[in-house]
This record gives C-alpha cells, sequence and structure tokens, in this order.
C-alpha cells in the first residue's frame, strides 16, 4: 500500500478592510481604502507566491469581483494555476445563523461571480468567521462542492476573540463579528468528512472538511496572523509541532499583505491590529522563511488536492 502524502495547503481570506473595520467596531472605513487588499495585498502576496512557483488558494468574497479591476486580477490567478474558493457574497459574519433563503443567496452569488472568472466550477467554501453550519452543508452539497475550509478548532483563538468582544461591548462599541459554535473546537483537526446535520463532527457528507491549522493536543492556532507577528522561535516551533500531522492547512489573510504606511490605513485600525504593525519587508521575509520551513515536511498544494486525496480523509 502506497503511504499517504504529507499535504500543505496556502489558502489566503482575501477580506477586505471594511471587515476589520467591523469586527472592531469602527464604523465604515475610508472609501478610497475599500479595495486595498484587493489592488496592493493581493499583489504583493501573489508575487512572492509566484517567485516561489507555489500554487494557492484565494478565497474571495463576491461582491468584490465587479470593482476596479478585481476580476482581471483573480482571472490572472485561476490562469497560472491558483484556486479560487466561495467566501461567500456579503461576508455576513452571522451568515451561519441565517436561514436557507440568505444562505443559498450568499453562496451562489459568490459561486456565480467566480464562474464568471473562470468559467469553470468552484469546488471549495470557507465560511465568514469560520462559522459554517448544517444548512451551508446543504448549500454546498447541492452545489457540487468537493470540500468546506471553516473549521476551525481552536480554543485559544476563542477566548481571545470573546476577550475582545467583550471589551467593545463594555465600552459601547459592539463588534460585528460573531461567536463560532462552541462545538466547532471539539471537531476533528485532520481532513474528515462531516455530519451533515453536524458539521464540527464526522459523518457522511459528500464533501469534506479541510479545518484550519492547529497544533497536535495543544490546538493552537498556527495561522499566518499568529506566525508572522510572534517571535521567530515561537514560530519555528510552531511549525515543528504541526509535523505530527498529515495536513497543514496554513491560512493567510490579504491584510497579512497590507502596510500601513504605504498603504495608508489609518491609525484606529492599526492600533487594533498587531499585524499591521509589522512592516511588509518583514512580513513577507518572514512568510518566505515559513514556506522554506514547510516545503522541508510537506508537499505544497491547493486545498482542491488536499481534498481530493481520499488517503488523507478520517
Amino acid at each position: 500500500m502506497t503511504a499517504a502524502r504529507r499535504l500543505a495547503a496556502v489558502s489566503i481570506d482575501l477580506d477586505g478592510i471594511d471587515c476589520y473595520y467591523r469586527i472592531h467596531g469602527l464604523g465604515d472605513p475610508p472609501p478610497e481604502l475599500r479595495d486595498v487588499v484587493m489592488q496592493r495585498g493581493l499583489a504583493r502576496a501573489a508575487a512572492l507566491f509566484d517567485r516561489r512557483g507555489l500554487r494557492v488558494t484565494w478565497f474571495v468574497i463576491g461582491s468584490d469581483v465587479p470593482r476596479v479591476d478585481n476580476a482581471a486580477r483573480l482571472g490572472e490567478l485561476a490562469r497560472r494555476g491558483d484556486e479560487l474558493g466561495n467566501h461567500s457574497q456579503s461576508h455576513f459574519y452571522d451568515l451561519g445563523r441565517r436561514g436557507f433563503r440568505e444562505v443559498t443567496a450568499e453562496i451562489e452569488g459568490c459561486d456565480a461571480a467566480l464562474r464568471g472568472v473562470t468559467g469553470a466550477p468552484v469546488r471549495g467554501f470557507r465560511a465568514p468567521g469560520y462559522d459554517v453550519s448544517p444548512v451551508m452543508l446543504d448549500v454546498l452539497a447541492r452545489l457540487g462542492y468537493r470540500y468546506d475550509s471553516s473549521v476551525f478548532p481552536a480554543p485559544g483563538y476563542y477566548v481571545a476573540k470573546a476577550a475582545v468582544m467583550a471589551a467593545l461591548a463594555a465600552i459601547g462599541r459592539p463588534s460585528g463579528a460573531v461567536m463560532t459554535n462552541p462545538r466547532a473546537l471539539t471537531a476533528p483537526a485532520d481532513p474528515y468528512r462531516p455530519a451533515m446535520t453536524a458539521p464540527w463532527r464526522r459523518g457522511q457528507a459528500p464533501l469534506v472538511e479541510v479545518p484550519v491549522a492547529v497544533t497536535p493536543w495543544t490546538r493552537l492556532h498556527a495561522i499566518g496572523t499568529s506566525l508572522l507577528t510572534w517571535p521567530d522561535a515561537v514560530t519555528t516551533r510552531m511549525v515543528a509541532w504541526m509535523r505530527r500531522r498529515a495536513v497543514f492547512n496554513f491560512e493567510l489573510h490579504g491584510i497579512d499583505f497590507v502596510d500601513a504606511e504605504k498603504d495608508g490605513i489609518p491609525g484606529e485600525l492599526v492600533e487594533r491590529q498587531p499585524d499591521l504593525r509589522v512592516p511588509i519587508a518583514a512580513k513577507l521575509a518572514r512568510l518566505d522563511a515559513i514556506l522554506d520551513l514547510i516545503a522541508k515536511d510537506w508537499e505544497l498544494v491547493t486545498l482542491g488536492e488536499v481534498a481530493s486525496d481520499a488517503q488523507l480523509i478520517h
């Protein structure tokens, strides 16, 4: 029997600056910054991945596609072999709490936008705020999606998130984010087929769940926003811990490729986003080093390729 492959996938959520203004209860960002992630952050990220010959998965918000020249940018990524995934039409943080009609419109809206760019079926989805629901799985299965990548079983991450949300509520500036179903924290950390009525446990769904990376046992969040800002020694240790996993779903965000000074990000957001306080040159150098570490132990592929490898699905 052939040994199972060890696969790592880099996935990037292209959440706009407005998403972070909502998280921090800051209202609306300056209009000129609406597309800074798609126009500047994406270009920097794509250049780094292209230099390395790395094919990645981009999770796109459907409403961003028609604006400016975003469709052309995304089309170029698809032509070079990258995968475009569905991140909903509007990135409502409470999408997991909405009904079938709204969830369907959100998923189908983004699906149509991406099909218009690539001319090909969309195979993957990531829910806003990592909050997947049975209704979402139902819609994805009906559309023939191959995988979902929304489950993020990282207790420490959610404790920190809850603390931030509580602090904002206490000062009368509630966050636009919502807390994920706590049962997701007990979900398997390796790829699995979820139960259609309970995405956080194993079942017989026609699609695969590929959870966002957490370390073995401790379930610390091994995502870019953390690994790019922690001390190098901690980051190196985190990647070493991940070696016990056959799959490393390394998630980044478009904002990880934004530079506060060069891109004119207001201080009110920089104050609340630690990753924005790191210059882009330093973040790119750290990401290069992290990818070097990952490449030593895993084969780098797209999330669609991970979901297609039957030997990795438990």
